[in-house]
């Protein structure tokens, strides 16, 4: 499914997550392409994911939050 033909709800969250993970990684000191080098994946990638243009898998999830050092439950809120 095209990301903007999802429920606006589903946007909603889905930018939610994307600041919740562009603050960690900020927090946790690292670029978008230092954490896409820790989570395996392109500098591209955190950044569609950030700015909610794209939904991460959970691999990619669970990586970040392991790169960033927080558990999943806080990242996903």
């Amino acid at each position: 499914m095209p990301p903007d033909s999802r429920p606006d709800w589903v946007r909603e969250r889905t930018r939610a997550l994307g600041v919740r993970i562009r603050g960690a990684r900020l927090d946790a000191d690292l670029t978008q392409e230092e954490l896409a080098h820790l989570a395996g994946v392109t500098k591209m990638t955190i950044y569609r994911i950030e700015y909610g243009l794209t939904d991460p898998s959970l691999s990619v999830l669970l990586e970040i939050a392991h790169a960033v050092r927080i558990p999943l439950r806080d990242l996903i809120g």
